[in-house]
């Protein structure tokens, strides 16, 4: 089929103000089914996206989807709109991105002589498994041509759409370690409809565990974001945490609300709406920066570790996950990132948290647990500018083009487990 919207070298009318004019965008779409969303399908360069440094336990990321109709308030990746010149509120729920070519590139990229079979996380700034997916079926092939290249995997979503994709999921892991993670935090339904509206249910993401217990993979749970006076109570995580550990979760990690530039802004102002008895104590508790004060941080940790160990995620615990087919991770070494963990994917809201690919390297100090905000800023600021990971989708940029194709790495020595990986495997 031919689409008018094909011309590359022409602003397509109605599309994106920042994709206007950028090679690489086919068309932009509207649905009845999707009342209000619009996707923008693009044809992308790359897939691959190098996360630099070594501040996470993984090196490369996929994300075939730009935006995400989760709409979760407290997202951490909405800054990445701006590139778009769309705000970070309802432009990021409501534009979506969409790298329609996703898998075929990730194919030729996984075949060059250059590329070691290193970890590639799924997941890491917008859900693979967002409802977008239901039309676009772009993680079957992601996760075919990953697993037949021999390369590991670990996907983190919030989508029960995954169950779709469990038997590729299982075979997959017959041959190469495969991670999955459901976020779940809300055990309010009430509170998850009005601060994630698009987000399945919890009764259903707590199905979503079972199958995938049930199909013989691991699955481990990140509470996350805990929201300070809302969710943080010993008897919600108590209860929450029992609901885990019943639905047969092999790992949960605890990660306290992060509020970065730019997302600190749509979030606050729900909680004026929502919640206005909060707002200053929420302004007090980060007034310094986008995480919460180290005396709530411990206190919380003082908080929750006695409950995990009470239902079993515990360090040592039974309900560690295992990777498949025998391989183990190096034991942990009880530090990540230079803080304490409480679980067993890590105290701290970055260190799931990586920035936008083709951050700089102020962001990836960030990530590493580096918490100055005037770095921050300044890398989000970079991040804008090189376009953060749609760049790859589009326009060439000297910037970003060290991301295009995966360089060719010299042997590196095994870095132990961290507990993100130790969850995901």
């Amino acid at each position: 089929m031919r689409w008018a919207g094909q011309q590359l070298d022409a602003e397509t009318p109605g599309t994106l103000p920042g994709l206007g004019l950028i090679a690489g965008l086919v068309r932009s779409v509207t649905t009845p089914e999707f009342q209000g969303i619009t996707f923008h399908e693009v044809v992308a360069r790359s897939a691959l996206n190098s996360v630099p440094g070594n501040g996470l336990p993984f090196n490369w990321t996929v994300n075939p989807y730009r935006g995400c109709t989760h709409a979760c308030r407290y997202c951490f990746a909405r800054p990445t709109h701006k590139y778009l010149e769309l705000d970070t509120g309802q432009d990021f729920d409501r534009q979506i991105v969409v790298k329609t070519n996703v898998a075929d590139v990730l194919r030729r990229e996984l075949a060059r002589p250059s590329w070691n079979h290193e970890q590639v996380a799924l997941g890491t700034n917008t859900d693979p498994y967002q409802r977008a997916e239901g039309r676009y079926r772009l993680m079957p092939g992601i996760i075919d041509a990953l697993a037949s290249s021999g390369t590991p995997l670990s996907v983190l979503t919030k989508g029960t759409l995954l169950r779709r994709d469990l038997g590729l999921l299982s075979a997959a892991a017959s041959e190469v370690r495969v991670g999955i993670g459901i976020s779940l935090a809300l055990g309010d339904e009430e509170l998850r409809r009005r601060l994630e509206p698009g987000v399945p249910s919890v009764r259903g993401r707590l199905d979503l565990i079972r199958a995938i217990r049930d199909a013989g993979l691991p699955c481990g749970v990140m509470v996350a974001p805990v929201l300070p006076w809302l969710t943080d109570s010993a008897d919600q995580l108590d209860h929450l945490f029992g609901q885990l550990s019943e639905a047969g979760a092999t790992g949960v990690t605890t990660l306290i609300l992060h509020l970065r530039p730019g997302v600190k802004d749509w979030f606050m102002s729900w909680l004026a709406r929502d919640h206005p008895d909060l707002v200053s104590r929420y302004e007090s508790l980060y007034a310094h920066g986008s995480y919460a004060s180290p005396s709530y941080r411990k206190a919380f940790e003082d908080k929750a570790r006695p409950l995990l160990d009470k239902h079993g995620f515990g360090r040592g615990s039974s309900h560690r996950s295992k990777p498949p087919n025998g391989m183990h991770p190096k034991p942990p070494t009880g530090v990540l990132n230079g803080h304490r963990t409480t679980s067993g994917w890590g105290e701290s809201a970055d260190e799931l948290l990586p920035e936008p690919e083709s951050a700089s390297s102020a962001e990836t100090a960030s990530a590493s647990g580096a918490r100055t905000e005037s770095a921050s800023r300044a890398g989000a600021e970079s991040a804008s500018r090189a376009g953060a990971d749609v760049s790859n989708a589009s326009v060439s940029d000297p910037a970003t083009d060290r991301f295009r194709h995966p360089p060719a790495r010299r042997s590196r020595p095994a870095r132990p487990a961290t507990p993100i990986q130790e969850a995901l495997f």
